[in-house]
């Protein structure tokens, strides 16, 4: 296991939390747009910070590209989530995760498919 250090480790854990009363509360069925509003509240309500489709500048070989990067969330600046509302998470869902954590500078993010039965089912960590 990777070591990201206490602080994070905790945060992380509040995210998984988070994200397992939004799915207890809320169940599957929904479009992803509400799952990441009520996980703000949820996380906010934790002490937490949580930004919503936050625009991370892009660049290649020097040049700032029109496109930024666009994170479904960004909590307390450390942590990146991705929030799904699909039948099945996909290879692509965990390389695009992947490529946002490493274009970011960040570590640490999370996959959250809302759309399963048991909640445990649907979320993935991710380490870079």
């Amino acid at each position: 296991m990777w070591d990201l250090g206490e602080e994070l480790e905790a945060k992380a854990r509040e995210v998984v939390d988070a994200g397992f009363h939004v799915h207890r509360e809320l169940g599957p069925g929904l479009l992803e747009r509400v799952y990441e509003s009520v996980l703000v509240h949820e996380l906010t309500s934790r002490g937490l910070s949580a930004q919503r489709q936050i625009q991370v500048p892009l660049h290649y070989k020097g040049i700032l590209l029109e496109d930024p990067l666009r994170l479904d969330l960004l909590v307390d600046g450390a942590i990146i989530l991705e929030v799904k509302a699909v039948e099945t998470i996909l290879a692509v869902h965990k390389a695009q995760l992947m490529s946002y954590l490493r274009l970011s500078g960040l570590q640490l993010g999370f996959l959250m498919n809302f759309n399963v039965p048991a909640y445990k089912d649907g979320i993935r960590r991710v380490v870079l």
